[in-house]
């Protein structure tokens, strides 16, 4: 396949797909596609929602990611697959050898980006600092990684207000299957006046935060309410394009050991969107990532050659920081063959809470750090 012929489209400029398109920008015509018209460092998100300083320190220009390719703002609709073509909100279609699926997960308020422009999603950080800073009473549900860095932001910058946190398991962050780590976070919590209640499920029906109960009948009111409940992948945009038999009950999409689309040799997908079983988190992300552009740069080289693609491991347990402000957090750490350790406050200041890695995230997009 000739060099100059080889077009790469990357569909989603999240961290896997920010990461495949870096990867193959010298050896592939690489076009990146985001809905954004800069990059989003989600991992900012909740401090920027209750700090005005941070506002638009998860906003990073894509302008030095690609020397070669370039980035497109719009949005993915269909693809047809016999002609190879991405075709676009716009109108326009873009040809391919090689196909990323790459469009994330969606969010909960405030962890979103809102609009396309840099300008809305400011507005819309803008909006829930100014709720934070006049509520008497927030109730954040959900105690996974989100609900309780939000619960510690929140406590930092309003140390008045009544903050409830309610999680429907038996212990804090229990998807990471650490008590340890959850009954860190809830020491942490309880001991900056954060109302936990464990297994605690909240319900609706609807009328606004007056609405609000437990299972056992428990109204719970406030004036502001965060749902830090889950993602859904992005998926959506697939299903209408008549794409539903590439996903899963869940919406993800189907893959194979090699990240490729199943029954596809030359449509991938990485991060939160497919279905592989392993913590969706951002070094998983780049780890899909950084894979998929190995396997892809295999395939344009030699088609469909097996023997040179490398199959995917899921990592069973990665590194996992969760921050209680700038200065405090717990940082799940794996020890080979000896099972993990907890590192406290100082250690995860430094490898996260501080600058949420920010300077992590500027080489990512090859800009200077901040």
């Amino acid at each position: 396949m000739d060099t100059a012929k080889r077009r790469v489209v990357v569909i989603g400029g999240g961290y896997a797909g920010v990461k495949v398109a870096r990867e193959l920008d010298d050896h592939a015509d690489v076009t990146l596609i985001d809905g954004k018209e800069v990059f989003f460092h989600r991992i900012a998100s909740l401090r920027a929602s209750v700090d005005e300083n941070w506002t638009t320190a998860p906003f990073i220009p894509y302008s030095s990611l690609l020397r070669n390719g370039r980035t497109v703002l719009n949005k993915a609709v269909g693809i047809r697959t016999a002609e190879r073509l991405v075709m676009l909100q716009s109108g326009h279609q873009l040809p391919y050898d090689a196909l990323v699926i790459s469009t994330g997960a969606d969010y909960q308020e405030p962890a979103r980006f809102t609009g396309t422009t840099v300008e809305q999603a400011s507005e819309s950080f803008h909006a829930h600092q100014l709720r934070a800073a006049r509520a008497r009473s927030v109730l954040i549900v959900g105690g996974g990684p989100s609900g309780v860095e939000l619960a510690a932001e929140l406590r930092r910058v309003r140390p008045d207000a009544r903050v409830t946190l309610a999680h429907s398991g038996s212990y804090l962050l229990s998807r990471t299957q650490s008590r340890r780590l959850g009954r860190r976070a809830l020491a942490w919590l309880r001991s900056h006046d954060v109302d936990v209640r464990l297994d605690t499920t909240i319900s609706s029906t609807g009328g606004g935060s007056s609405s609000l109960r437990g299972q056992d009948g428990t109204p719970y009111d406030a004036e502001v309410v965060f749902w830090t409940t889950g993602t859904t992948p992005n998926t959506l945009w697939l299903r209408l394009a008549g794409r539903g038999d590439w996903l899963d009950a869940d919406g993800h999409v189907k893959v194979d050991g090699h990240l490729r689309v199943l029954g596809r040799q030359d449509v991938f997908a990485v991060g939160d969107v497919n279905d592989v079983s392993e913590a969706k988190l951002s070094p998983t992300a780049m780890a899909q990532g950084s894979a998929a552009a190995h396997n892809i740069r295999t395939f344009l080289d030699r088609g469909a050659h097996v023997g040179e693609y490398r199959a995917y491991k899921p990592a069973p347990l990665r590194a996992f920081a969760v921050p209680f402000g700038p200065e405090a957090g717990a940082t799940l750490f794996p020890i080979l063959g000896r099972g993990t350790a907890i590192l406290g406050d100082r250690a995860t200041a430094a490898i996260k809470s501080r600058h949420l890695a920010l300077p992590y995230a500027n080489d990512l997009l090859n800009r200077p750090r901040s």
